[in-house]
């Protein structure tokens, strides 16, 4: 069992959530807002990342691509429901272009050539998808992964998918701002952190004044 399931699993099991039911989110954002939802493979980096992000209003951690019944850590965790890990994303168009958020997404949140699997954690929970809610974010999706390929920005093809979004439901309470709660975790130190790094030195000017994760 790889380190980050185990971890989850002890956290299940102490808190006793792993088995509760699934809830879908609102199909609707807050007015004058939009919303996607990434997968990028294990949420908490994910959450790390946006939630940084300056016009960000919410970012949810959960599950997308499969159905409600199967929507729980265990069983997304056997690669079998359909499910990716994902972030839902609520923010402010006017504050930040869905264009800037993806920017942040295929230079710093994730690494898009990588199929069914994200540095340590591997399976098809973890693939690289874009889940669009409308047909403007579908079109920008394609454009800027045809535009990185075509540019060479790295050396192997972008898997990425770009998929209409069926349904999104939230994770557990525990993995929640996991990375905030647990910012000593070894999993956070050595997989997630770098990428906060990243983030604030090449994109300083998104960044909140106040972000969540202590500097």
């Amino acid at each position: 069992m790889k380190i980050r399931n185990a971890i989850a699993l002890f956290l299940a099991l102490g808190i006793g959530a792993a088995t509760a039911p699934a809830v879908a989110t609102a199909d609707m954002p807050p007015g004058g807002t939009e919303r996607v939802v990434l997968a990028g493979g294990c949420f908490w980096g994910m959450q790390l990342v946006f939630e940084e992000l300056k016009g960000i209003d919410r970012v949810v951690a959960g599950y997308a691509g499969g159905s409600a019944n199967t929507a729980q850590y265990e069983t997304v965790s056997t690669g079998t429901t359909g499910h990716a890990e994902s972030v839902e994303i609520t923010y402010d168009p006017s504050k930040i272009s869905f264009k800037t958020l993806l920017s942040v997404y295929f230079k710093v949140a994730h690494d898009p050539t990588e199929l069914n699997r994200q540095g340590p954690d591997e399976g098809s929970q973890y693939r690289s998808e874009i889940f669009y809610t409308t047909d403007a974010q579908r079109a920008e999706a394609i454009a800027t992964i045809a535009h990185l390929q075509q540019t060479h920005v790295f050396t192997s093809p972008i898997v990425t998918v770009v998929a209409p979004l069926r349904g999104f439901y939230r994770a557990e309470a525990y993995h929640q701002e996991f990375a905030v709660h647990n910012p000593h975790d070894p999993y956070i130190v050595f997989n997630d952190l770098p990428k906060l790094k990243v983030l604030r030195a090449d994109f300083p000017e998104l960044i909140k004044a106040n972000p969540p994760f202590p500097v």
